[in-house]
């Protein structure tokens, strides 16, 4: 005799707890990369296993799993734009979903966020510096400049070679198993 899958909501082995343990992460890592502000992606992310635990759904694998959940999020981000009045291009998500796709190939994302921190420290001082400037304090390009004693083309070019740098570097690690060419 043959045990079937477990299935959410149902007695089983099942444990929402170990669920929620294995995949929230991931999750909200998925919904900040679409760009959803950290606060609503953690709001979405409790609505995800809400849902999933609401309605039954069976549980294949881990690879399955995720995406049900990333798919979940999803719409549920999608959805929330909507309400909003927000229109969320399909052709972006679309490209999204494919770089995600490559570049995540684990649950919650953890051999991605190694690379791109390994990565991250590979780049010059001053790149590391307006990087940080953009993305994390959200200075303008001309704030961007001035802080690092450049002109704002000179700051633009310094950013894309940056990105460029990460993006190549990143896309070896992950392609590579973590040996880079």
């Amino acid at each position: 005799m043959t045990t079937s899958p477990a299935r959410v909501g149902q007695e089983s082995d099942f444990d929402p707890a170990q669920l929620i343990n294995e995949y929230q992460v991931g999750v909200w890592r998925y919904l900040r990369a679409m760009g959803c502000e950290a606060s609503l992606a953690e709001d979405l992310t409790q609505e995800t296993f809400l849902k999933v635990i609401q309605r039954p759904f069976t549980v294949l694998d881990p690879l399955a799993t995720i995406n049900y959940l990333r798919k979940i999020a999803r719409n549920l981000y999608i959805s929330h734009h909507r309400r909003a009045g927000k229109v969320i291009a399909v052709e972006d998500m679309q490209q999204f979903e494919m770089v995600w796709n490559e570049w995540v190939r684990d649950a919650n994302g953890e051999a991605f966020i190694d690379a791109l921190t390994d990565c991250f420290q590979r780049l010059t001082d001053r790149a590391k510096t307006a990087l940080s400037l953009k993305f994390k304090d959200q200075l303008s390009r001309a704030e961007i400049a001035e802080s690092i004693g450049l002109s704002e083309h000179g700051a633009k070019n310094l950013m894309q070679r940056a990105k460029k740098q990460l993006r190549d570097c990143v896309d070896r690690k992950v392609n590579s198993d973590g040996v880079e060419n």
